[in-house]
């Protein structure tokens, strides 16, 4: 095999992905007014504030380092995202957030302006009037990609937010008041993360600096600010709520109180440059991104740039509702991962040392159990040269700390989930010949990734990221060649995962001739069938003598307590992805396999447990469209020729589980995999398991999609006779030819061309 050379040596394209920062500033900087395209007007970014979501409304850029936003709780679950559509009071309006995620972090630089005579406190509910927040009332709020407005009762004070890669944009307008300003809080984060230490400096009467550092989520953060203010203020610096004297205030809580007077309707612009580095880069980020007071110029940049972004999706037809859903669900694909490297180069490692490389991007926010499955897939589509900018960036993570992260935050392992799904990122842009990175290297963690090592000094962080990291899981794959349940909790679903992640090594060293590896790691990939039950059906936990796990409930859902994670035994006995066909026969050929999957989606959705998973949600029967195990189980009915009831279940899901409304997502976001599910999935395409180059055929939602490659070239599906009396696929052609498989590679799709579904009233197994 013909591979490219590895090293050190940049090729041009990836000189062009590494500049994406510069060419954003670029952006920000020169772009004129010129009408952003339609889809904007589609957008909502109040979908997913609701339910559980997690999503936040504010205003951020593709994939920006900033996500300014108002926060209106701190607390809970649905604190994740800082917003939460039931709330009725802004605390204020923070730098960072994270976008659907089920663990909650950032929230940092609060900023909240005021009038009249304020505590520095935050306030409580009961003693709103205590504290700096207020009251808002929904209708007083706008939000477009880039851009948020909102009217704060309690002091007559509107705010607008707007972004660019690295800096917080910001305009107020005042009323008349004696004493208005802005209360800066470095104690506020979400979901009450630990502050080790954090200091504020006020640099003169128009500029304040600050950092903090945070143990969360991400056990080992640093953010630092440099804000500017177009009117001077005085300033007031606080500890522990208690003023203190001189310019610089260092502690667990300090606060500032910056006050000024206003005339009616006076604005006062701000703007915060952030920096995972150090105070001199966030300024540097700030001068260099935004060195005019030109708010309306960010917001009209921030527009360009969502409009490119959303550019590479169109469609045509159906109601105005599912027109917002998708373009919204774009919006929501390119949130994050987030830019994480200064406009100089410099970023923080994950050895937690500052580096520089101008030819390289920094990235974060990997949340790959999720996004391996839709969000990865779609980028290898609409965006393959950045897909292979964040494999570039999870590679460095490596050298760095030593493994490819699992759940990576702000250079941080947070060793949440399972398996070890930077490999399925990886061999899935290799098997698709997207191939500009290391590729020996790439080879090298991904077969560690599978290791059980517990002597590589790495900077774990926490004694429980370790754990999770080199669970002893992998020990006892590699020693006993299965993982019982009664020395590993989550045995099961730890299990199936690593088997899928294994068949992926073998895929990528077999195509690269390391033919060891190979062989091993597709015995591996064939583990999963040591856990299938044939008498019930599942697959259940073994002790490690052998004998199955006892007493068993395919409902139960315990919360990281048993043998699944986030599930059950119905939602957990369809994950091979790998190995569709082996899977049907352990259950006895198509018949017993179709009656199981049918039953899936029919039986009771009763959840039984001490503690049902809050993840599970969506449900049809067991079937849990609102987390992730499932999202590929609706399409295993082509593999046994029922491709009616794929489409069946196909667009009850799309039309009744999405919804234009805050409420709209009927699980986590999930950075970015809700989103994408319902983007391919609306196309009639998905991809079941990534490494395989093939997309299982669905069925439409649209009479046409386009998607515009980044070549020019256009990939466009049209549906014929889709309307209510014509639900079932009859046909399908691709540039002409009719489909002889329900699939079309990869390559298809890249060539470009036309996919063309032809509907009718018949359950047809169209393509015999």
């Amino acid at each position: 095999m013909l591979q490219k050379p590895v090293g050190t040596v940049k090729t041009m394209k990836q000189i062009k992905i590494n500049s994406l920062g510069a060419a954003l500033v670029a952006l920000a900087l020169n772009l004129g007014a010129g009408e952003p395209r339609d889809a904007l007007k589609h957008v909502d970014p109040f979908i997913g504030t609701g339910f559980h979501g997690h999503t936040f409304p504010g205003a951020t850029t593709p994939f920006g380092m900033v996500q300014l936003s108002p926060d209106t709780r701190t607390s809970g679950w649905d604190a994740c995202g800082g917003y939460y559509h039931d709330d009725t009071e802004i605390w204020g309006f923070s730098h960072t957030h994270l976008s659907g995620t089920g663990i909650g972090d950032y929230g940092d630089v609060l900023l909240m302006p005021f009038t009249g005579d304020v505590s520095i406190s935050s306030g409580t509910p009961d003693k709103p009037d205590y504290g700096y927040r207020s009251a808002f009332k929904k209708e007083s709020q706008t939000a477009t990609p880039g851009y948020y407005k909102v009217l704060l009762d309690r002091f007559q004070v509107t705010a607008e937010l707007s972004a660019t890669p690295r800096v917080g944009a910001h305009r107020y307008t005042f009323p008349k008041a004696e004493t208005a300003g802005f209360v800066i809080d470095l104690k506020h984060s979400l979901q009450n993360r630990q502050t080790l230490e954090a200091e504020i400096k006020v640099i003169n009467d128009r500029e304040i600096a600050g950092w903090r550092h945070m143990r969360g989520w991400a056990p080992n953060r640093w953010i630092y600010f440099h804000a500017e203010f177009s009117k001077p203020f005085t300033a007031e610096l606080y500890a522990n709520d208690t003023l203190r004297k001189g310019d610089v205030v260092t502690g667990k809580n300090v606060k500032a109180r910056l006050k000024f007077a206003t005339t009616a309707k006076e604005q006062v612009l701000v703007k915060v440059g952030i920096s995972p580095v150090d105070l001199a880069g966030a300024r540097r980020n700030l001068t260099t991104e935004m060195p005019a007071w030109d708010f309306d110029g960010v917001v009209r940049a921030a527009e360009k740039l969502w409009a490119k972004q959303l550019s590479s999706l169109e469609i045509a037809g159906g109601t105005e509702a599912q027109q917002k859903i998708f373009y919204t669900a774009l919006y929501h694909t390119a949130i994050c991962p987030n830019l994480s490297s200064d406009v100089d180069g410099r970023y923080r490692g994950m050895d937690q040392k500052i580096h520089q490389d101008s030819s390289y991007t920094n990235y974060t926010v990997f949340s790959l159990w999720d996004t391996f499955r839709a969000q990865n897939p779609l980028y290898t589509i609409i965006n393959p040269d950045l897909d292979q900018a964040w494999i570039r960036s999870l590679l460095r993570k490596y050298d760095e700390g030593g493994i490819l992260p699992m759940w990576e935050l702000a250079a941080n392992y947070t060793g949440c989930m399972i398996g070890y799904h930077s490999v399925s990122v990886i061999v899935d842009a290799y098997a698709k010949g997207l191939r500009d990175y290391d590729l020996n290297k790439a080879m090298e963690a991904s077969v560690f990734s599978s290791v059980y090592d517990d002597k590589k000094p790495i900077p774990y962080n926490k004694e429980e990221v370790k754990r999770d990291l080199m669970p002893k899981a992998k020990l006892y794959n590699a020693t006993l060649g299965f993982i019982p349940a009664d020395l590993e909790n989550e045995s099961v679903s730890k299990a199936l995962e690593f088997a899928y992640n294994d068949w992926l090594i073998a895929t990528m060293a077999k195509d690269m001739g390391r033919e060891e590896i190979a062989r091993e790691y597709f015995e591996r990939g064939q583990r999963y069938r040591t856990y299938f039950d044939p008498k019930s059906g599942f697959m259940r936990g073994r002790t490690k003598g052998g004998a199955w796990v006892e007493p068993f409930d395919p409902y139960n859902a315990n919360h990281r307590k048993g043998e699944y994670v986030e599930g059950n035994a119905w939602q957990w006995t369809w994950f091979a992805p790998h190995d569709v066909p082996g899977l049907i026969d352990l259950f006895g050929g198509r018949d017993p396999f179709a009656e199981k999957l049918n039953l899936l989606f029919t039986t009771d959705s009763t959840l039984t447990g001490e503690k049902v998973s809050s993840d599970i949600t969506g449900l049809i029967g067991q079937y849990a469209h609102g987390n992730e195990p499932s999202h590929h189980i609706v399409y295993l009915f082509n593999w046994v020729e029922q491709p009616w009831r794929t489409q069946e279940l196909l667009h009850r899901i799309l039309t009744e589980f999405y919804q234009a409304a805050p409420a709209g997502l009927i699980g986590n976001e999930d950075a970015g995999q809700m989103s994408a599910w319902y983007l391919l999935s609306s196309m009639g395409i998905y991809q079941v398991a990534p490494g395989d180059v093939r997309f299982s055929i669905g069925r439409p939602l649209f009479p046409e999609a386009r998607v515009n490659l980044p070549d020019g070239k256009k990939f466009v599906v049209r549906m014929k006779n889709g309307d209510p009396k014509h639900p079932y696929v009859q046909r399908v052609t691709l540039n002409g030819k009719a489909l002889t498989a329900p699939f079309i590679t990869y390559a298809d799709i890249m060539a470009g061309g036309k996919l063309v579904f032809t509907m009718g009233d018949q359950k047809t197994v169209f393509w015999k």
